[in-house]
């Protein structure tokens, strides 16, 4: 019969499950940076080294949960939509991210989580069947679903690719030109990337307000240069007009011909249409209802765990675009929250395994921010620096890719 020593020793000994739903930014920084601190190695999403010296390293058995076989750059989704060349870029299966070899990765959809328990229920999209997963720790990150073209609805890089491909063929045989409706980030950015790669295309980018960007807290002149930057890029708008129908037929040579009629009564002749207002859709019903406020995102303190009402909650955490915090909804800040969460996870394995008072890192109020491609260069607005633009900023920014590989660090 074995000791209660040797039991305590392998209870001390045996690896923590962290499962971490999402497979983005958020999810990925959380899970990745959580690995680099169990083995030893400061997190890479920080430029400063830590002081590991002593410290031991800590099992660890990260699971990442996703419906999807790959990681989709969500910053380049213009661009993938618009260059048959950029498309496949864009799209890494899982199996495929050497950084990721040493984490599980199970394709499925998250059903159910008990916060009591500490399992989930996960629907294996190869099987069809119920999957119980228990943890020590789990992150929250599945981000909002958002509806195409503004992001892929494909599980599979093959099927996106077969779609992008399709899409791409549609905007580049429109003998009529292409009409853009919404003028947020995502309408800007499509609109203006299409024209890039095809500049003898007519782009039209229309929105209902007067102004572009006009549900973001962001000043005048950054949404005045975004126009002045679209119309540099060669795309024509039609500002404070609300597109009220489009009816399809087919012209005399069975090509698709869209008729679009305005709220000022005129008509716009178009060969294809791009719907880009970002409606998005809360993803968070697997969680309890406690943990939600009635938008349906997650409640979160500053170390990013869910509120202490919620039981256990220091041992789920929720980052990302479902994070209810302050702040445009970016990548970057959905990175920066992924690298907190591991940061404080791993304080608590710490306090559990080896006694070690944990220190914190609590996110600070994110105020409006936010960079845009369009074209040759970008428009971008930091508090510090205000309204900034210019081809310089484009590299500042995006780097030659749109931002993949300073999103996607091995």
């Amino acid at each position: 019969m074995p000791s209660n020593e040797g039991i305590a020793s392998a209870l001390h000994s045996s690896p923590f499950k962290v499962l971490v739903l999402g497979g983005s930014y958020a999810g990925l920084g959380a899970a990745l940076n959580l690995l680099d601190l169990c083995e030893g190695r400061s997190p890479r999403f920080t430029s400063e080294s830590a002081d590991t010296s002593k410290v031991s390293k800590i099992p660890v058995k990260i699971t990442l949960v996703d419906e999807k076989d790959g990681y989709f750059h969500l910053i380049s989704s213009p661009l993938a939509l618009a260059s048959g060349e950029y498309a496949p870029k864009a799209w890494t299966n899982y199996r495929d991210i050497p950084a990721l070899k040493d984490i599980h990765f199970v394709q499925g959809s998250v059903k159910n989580v008990d916060f009591n328990k500490k399992q989930a229920v996960v629907i294996d999209s190869e099987t069809g069947s119920s999957l119980g997963l228990q943890y020590d720790f789990l992150v929250a990150a599945t981000g909002p679903r958002r509806v195409w073209p503004v992001v892929p609805q494909e599980k599979s890089r093959e099927a996106y690719l077969s779609k992008a491909a399709e899409h791409i063929e549609a905007v580049r045989k429109a003998k009529d030109g292409v009409v853009v409706i919404g003028g947020g980030a995502v309408g800007i950015e499509m609109a203006s990337e299409i024209k890039l790669v095809m500049p003898d295309q007519k782009v039209t980018l229309i929105h209902s307000r007067d102004k572009l960007l006009s549900s973001e807290p962001l000043p005048d002149d950054f949404k005045e240069r975004c126009l002045i930057a679209l119309h540099e890029a060669g795309v024509e708008t039609i500002m404070g007009q609300r597109v009220l129908s489009t009816k399809s037929s087919l012209s005399d040579d069975d090509q698709p011909v869209w008729d679009l009629q305005l709220s000022d009564q005129s008509r716009i002749r178009t060969g294809h249409v791009i719907h880009a207002v970002s409606r998005s859709i809360s993803t968070t019903t697997y969680l309890p209802q406690s943990a939600l406020d009635e938008e349906g995102y997650v409640k979160v303190t500053a170390r990013l765990n869910v509120m202490p009402e919620v039981p256990n909650s220091l041992h789920h955490f929720a980052v990302g675009d479902i994070a209810k915090w302050s702040g445009i909804k970016r990548c970057g800040a959905a990175m920066h929250m992924g690298h907190y969460a591991a940061q404080n996870i791993h304080q608590l394995m710490l306090a559990q395994r080896q006694g070690i008072k944990p220190e914190f890192m609590e996110l600070q109020e994110i105020p409006p921010m936010i960079g845009i491609a369009i074209g040759k260069q970008a428009v971008a607005y930091y508090p510090s620096d205000g309204t900034t633009y210019g081809e310089s900023v484009l590299k500042a920014y995006f780097g030659d890719d749109l931002g993949h590989t300073s999103t996607s660090r091995p």
